[in-house]
């Protein structure tokens, strides 16, 4: 009798936990209507969820995806729970875009620019996670190569429009794991060596980098630029991370109980992308709509510099 009390209890206690955090989760921004967003990776988990709340606040919303047939189900299943309005403001297009391949991403990038008038925000957000050894279609190591590179060619292929449509907005999703990583000029590509969890942290410090040096080159623009970390969220982005059979239920339950939702992590992402509190604010990093210190590593304006340098040439936007 004492095991089924002590799990109804714990149920119980996670019960009102999760009641509290949801109670505590920042209020939803003011509108979006006439302005233009794009999210990658915007069919599940964090890039989902911002979608659905930006299209709620009437922006247009590009959803970058690599599985047009899954981005589109993703947007059937958005408009049906945001609903249609009466005066058709706010949308949802759907664009392919694979970040693990340089041609796709200047395709999407020459769509965008014959198609859209303007681009107020650009939320990196896409992902891939701890995954098994394995390149990108120019043989970039696929964390390094999807995570860092694409969105570094996505973003500097859009900096024109984002000039013009100017004050818009870079958000640039990292992660609090970039605390273990470290950037190895030597072995960027993971060529000598290859350990999943560093090399997802190594990205994840190069985000935060580049969303550095970028913002210094952008002053004066009207266009900011801000990293943030959304905290622990139950998304598929753990999909390559093996827990034990027997392990399961017990992580399901903690997962329940103590991991954000995908609309709880995309909280700050949403925030920076719409609030007006955060206008002119650039080349910062925040956590649960919040300003936040870094670590020195993560400041290092001489590692940020050269590692733009190196990676203008290794997307060839340099020769």
């Amino acid at each position: 009798a004492a095991l089924p009390a002590l799990v109804l209890g714990a149920g119980l206690l996670v019960a009102a936990w999760r009641w509290l955090r949801g109670a505590a989760r920042p209020v939803r921004g003011g509108s979006m209507r006439g302005k233009t967003v794009i999210i990658t990776g915007a069919n599940s988990g964090l890039g989902r969820a911002a979608a659905a709340e930006l299209l709620r606040m009437r922006a247009r919303v590009i959803m970058g995806c690599r599985d047009r047939a899954r981005a589109e189900r993703a947007a059937r299943e958005i408009r049906a729970e945001v609903g249609e309005r009466a005066d058709g403001a706010g949308e949802l297009v759907v664009r392919e875009l694979d970040l693990a391949s340089l041609r796709s991403v200047r395709a999407f990038c020459h769509r965008v620019l014959q198609e859209e008038s303007r681009l107020d925000v650009l939320i990196n957000n896409a992902g891939v996670f701890q995954c098994p050894y394995m390149k990108t279609e120019d043989g970039f190591e696929m964390q390094f190569g999807v995570n860092h590179l694409g969105h570094f060619l996505l973003t500097n292929l859009l900096l024109g429009l984002l000039k013009n449509s100017a004050p818009s907005r870079i958000v640039v999703v990292s992660s609090k794991l970039y605390k273990y990583g470290e950037i190895n000029f030597e072995d960027l590509n993971s060529e000598i060596s290859y350990n999943k969890s560093f090399c997802y942290s190594r990205s994840k410090l190069a985000n935060i980098l580049f969303a550095r040096e970028l913002a210094r080159r952008l002053e004066g623009t009207g266009v900011t630029v801000n990293s943030l970390h959304p905290g622990i969220v139950r998304t598929n982005l753990g999909r390559h991370v093996n827990i034990p059979l027997l392990a399961k239920p017990l992580f399901n339950l903690v997962s329940w109980a103590f991991f954000k939702t995908p609309l709880e992590g995309a909280q700050t992402s949403i925030y920076l992308a719409s609030s007006p509190d955060v206008e002119g604010v650039s080349g910062k990093y925040f956590g649960d709509c919040k300003e936040e210190e870094l670590l020195p590593k993560a400041m290092d304006d001489l590692v940020a510099r050269k590692l733009w340098d190196i990676s203008e040439v290794m997307v060839g936007l340099l020769k």
